[in-house]
């Protein structure tokens, strides 16, 4: 077992095996504010990559309601029943990942769910927390919540379907840390569906192969974003890449947000395979809950959120989301603008702080006529 630091748990883990990472790292960050679970980003990748046979159930993206929702069924719970809490000493994770424990013969500590576990992808949707009373009253964080969580491959630093393939069919992208599976090399053992903390590896019972979330590479390699994240018309999404050999820069709104600010956050950190797709907790939500799931940054981040408004070079790069399908590498706030460019410097945005209004007159001289609001 090699060391490796782990900036998301401020220290270093065991993993399986040592490597350089990849020349830029593709990372995404979802904000659970904004989404209102109308699975166009689902749609979007089920059509593209999963319409085949064997593939019937199989969601590379999905977007469920927590707290009750989740595919495959108990995916989280599942797993964190099986491990001990997680334990934070400030910033810094005191507990063991799943790397860290001894039940597993030195391979990552997992489940394998069953085979109707994946045959109900709305499980839970939109059930709340609790029973609401009559004329209850919500504001703040509310007594009685829910949320949607939209999910992902989450192209892991320490990708743990990678340590746990005894094929080697696995393999992380030098380039820009991709995580793919070679439909060639694999011979379907599932080790990487048991390994997998997120249950984001899928079986195929026909092509009796693994496949998973191929991150769009294609559309990746030509400088454009994802189809789930292009697909989004809540504009929740934001695709690019985290600097990985460097320090993050200011004016790469990515290791902004994530990195330095700091207002993004990972899902179950405590797992230790460094997850790459980054989320801003809900504001309406109890802290509690939310740092099981995002670790202990999630109180700092709500208020962060909360006063945006004082906050303009962190606005300006939350206001790029979903903007343009090429993918954003610089930005800089100009004035009362947030302006993007891509990786060819060309520049694909430029967003204004406030959205401009137009109010037309009643009357039109021009063509002699009144306009009425028929709505």
């Amino acid at each position: 077992m090699a060391k490796r630091y782990n900036w998301q748990l401020d220290r270093e883990m065991e993993f399986p095996y040592d490597a350089p990472p990849p020349k830029r790292q593709v990372g995404y960050i979802f904000d659970i504010n904004k989404c209102i679970a109308c699975q166009t980003c689902t749609v979007a990748c089920k059509t593209a990559w999963t319409s085949g046979k064997g593939e019937e159930t199989m969601f590379w993206n999905n977007v469920e309601t927590k707290p009750w929702g989740g595919y495959p069924v108990g995916w989280d719970v599942n797993l964190l029943e099986t491990t001990e809490p997680a334990k934070w000493d400030a910033n810094r994770l005191t507990s063991l990942t799943i790397f860290e424990t001894d039940s597993n013969d030195g391979m990552p500590h997992g489940y394998e769910p069953r085979a109707e576990d994946y045959a109900h992808p709305n499980l839970g949707e939109d059930d709340v927390s609790d029973m609401i009373e009559l004329g209850h009253h919500f504001e703040g964080v509310h007594p009685t919540w829910m949320f949607y969580l939209a999910r992902i491959c989450n192209h892991c630093d320490h990708p743990s379907c990678v340590a746990a393939c005894p094929r080697g069919a696995i393999y992380k992208r030098e380039e820009d840390g991709i995580v793919l599976v070679d439909q060639e090399r694999c011979r379907g053992y599932q080790e990487c569906v048991k390994a997998c903390p997120y249950k984001k590896v899928f079986y195929n019972v026909i092509s009796r192969a693994s496949s998973k979330c191929i991150g769009c590479y294609p559309l990746v390699e030509q400088g454009n974003v994802a189809l789930c994240v292009e697909s989004c018309i809540g504009k929740i999404r934001m695709h690019g890449f985290l600097s990985s050999r460097e320090e993050p820069r200011e004016d790469n709104p990515l290791d902004y947000i994530v990195r330095i600010r700091k207002l993004a956050l990972p899902l179950y950190p405590q797992h230790g395979t460094a997850g790459n797709v980054y989320y801003i907790p809900p504001v309406h939500v109890p802290d509690p809950f939310l740092e099981q799931m995002f670790g202990p940054g999630v109180a700092a981040a709500k208020e962060m959120y909360r006063n945006l408004g004082d906050d303009p070079q962190l606005l300006g790069a939350l206001l790029l989301f979903g903007v343009s399908p090429r993918i954003i590498t610089r930005y800089e706030v100009q004035g009362e603008e947030a302006v993007g460019w891509d990786v060819d410097g060309q520049e694909v945005a430029r967003v204004p702080f406030t959205e401009p209004i137009y109010v037309r007159p009643h009357y039109d001289a021009q063509h002699d006529v009144y306009r009425h609001n028929t709505a």
